[in-house]
């Protein structure tokens, strides 16, 4: 996946220092002076995938039924309640649930929205995302989400999870001067994400982007996901969301945007002028029928675009190979056959993602840049009879989505399948008990 999307065969690779060091055909490399060797005869080797969009805590709620047959406003006043219910330790278990997930499906690098605080649990939940991240090994763009606007106050969420504006930009202060990292080659950064138009005031939206930019992390909110928040924000506004967002100065190379599905074409135009990004979320957009982002179109206008899983609670899954080949079909059947290749799509899930993230060393395979990939082997049952292109098989098919190696910053993370820095069965064996105290009261 580079600029010419080459595909080497027969090729080998040296990592060093986290860092792809040499790559091509026959390198003269002393494999005895190696601290580990692969031999990769027999598989396909890909760049990381990038994850743009989720919100972790939600793999503790999936699956819900009264959560199954509504659209994105009933969903989450269901939701909220049992969400208020949140504990470090849910907050802790449910990140190494989502990013084990992801490992094990080819993701690399994930961003992660948080932004349920509720008011009976510690202020700093969200530095137990970045703790499990770090543990479990992946790249992690974490970001201090938050929600001021109550129902009392004309917005979506109950009082129990919000805070004010005060309490939020003073933790996303010190979120920032915590874990921040500037570094290229950075495993941890921070960006300022309040959750959305229908859920923070004015005057908070405009308070986080004038931080953000005083300290040089990016910003992220939901934006044109439904029909419904086109509707709050023309009525409570008077005008588009977009415009809405451009007169609070949230826009530029520095913000991007969760799902952009009702965009029209003069408003894409603006997002690819001002570099204005979007993370796809197809997945979550067809099962909460929100509609369908306009992919082609923002391909084609250059509007810095990534694909994301969303929140496991409207997917229901951190599978990034099966989000790839739900965004490939999608837009197939709503944008003609001609929309959009398999190749397209896996350029959405790595270069995309490291052009939203401006995080240029990740993203591809490439002499210098960052040691992040994953392996499958070819000799899959699910690929027989299919290996003429190995992108079109790992994304329209094969009989799992599991990996056989995934290498994050030169580390192997996946190995034969399975997680080697955290125990599995314990992140099944905890989640499942924080999910059933959470949502007791929620299942009738």
């Amino acid at each position: 996946m580079n600029e010419n999307r080459e595909r080497i065969k027969n090729a080998d690779m040296l990592i060093d220092d986290g860092k792809i060091l040499e790559m091509g055909r026959s390198l003269n490399i002393d494999q005895n002076e190696a601290d580990r060797v692969i031999n990769g005869r027999d598989y396909f080797l890909f760049p990381g995938l990038i994850n743009l969009h989720h919100h972790f805590y939600q793999t503790l709620t999936r699956n819900l039924p009264d959560a199954q047959q509504v659209e994105l406003f009933d969903w989450l006043k269901y939701l909220y309640p049992i969400w208020s219910r949140l504990t470090p330790d849910a907050v802790y278990y449910s990140t190494l649930l989502a990013a084990a997930e992801l490992l094990k499906t080819g993701c690399t690098t994930t961003s992660d929205q948080f932004y349920v605080f509720p008011k009976s649990q510690p202020k700093n939940l969200l530095d137990y995302e970045f703790d499990a991240a770090k543990e479990i090994g992946i790249r992690f763009h974490g970001t201090r989400g938050s929600m001021s606007l109550s129902e009392k106050d004309g917005g979506l969420p109950p009082d129990s999870v919000v805070q004010t504006d005060e309490e939020i930009l003073k933790d996303s202060r010190r979120v920032i001067e915590k874990y921040h990292d500037n570094d290229p080659y950075a495993m941890q950064r921070v960006v300022l994400a309040p959750c959305s138009p229908f859920s923070v005031t004015e005057e908070l939206m405009i308070k986080s982007i004038e931080l953000a930019r005083e300290y040089g992390v990016q910003a992220h909110t939901h934006l044109a996901e439904t029909k419904d928040e086109e509707k709050y924000v023309m009525d409570r506004f008077g005008m588009r969301p977009l415009e809405y967002m451009e007169k609070l100065g949230w826009i530029g190379n520095d913000v991007w945007y969760a799902h952009g599905v009702h965009l029209n074409s003069e408003e894409l135009q603006k997002m690819a002028d001002t570099g204005t990004g979007v993370s796809h979320c197809p997945v979550s957009n067809m099962k909460l029928s929100s509609g369908t982002a306009k992919v082609p179109e923002m391909i084609e206008k250059g509007v810095p675009l990534g694909l994301a899983v969303d929140g496991s609670a409207s997917n229901d899954s951190s599978n990034m190979i099966l989000e790839m080949k739900a965004g490939f079909l999608l837009h197939r059947l709503v944008h003609g056959m001609m929309s959009i290749t398999a190749e397209d799509v896996l350029a959405l899930a790595t270069n995309g993602g490291r052009d939203v993230l401006n995080q240029p060393a990740i993203g591809s395979l490439e002499i210098g840049k960052a040691a992040d990939m994953f392996m499958v082997s070819s000799k899959r049952l699910g690929y027989a009879g299919g290996l003429y292109d190995p992108v079109s098989a790992l994304i329209n098919t094969g009989d799992t989505q599991i990996v056989d190696y995934t290498i994050v910053n030169g580390e192997i993370v996946v190995e034969n399948g399975e997680l080697t820095r955290v125990d599995e069965e314990e992140i099944i064996e905890r989640a499942n008990s924080i999910s059933a105290e959470m949502t007791k009261e929620g299942i009738k």
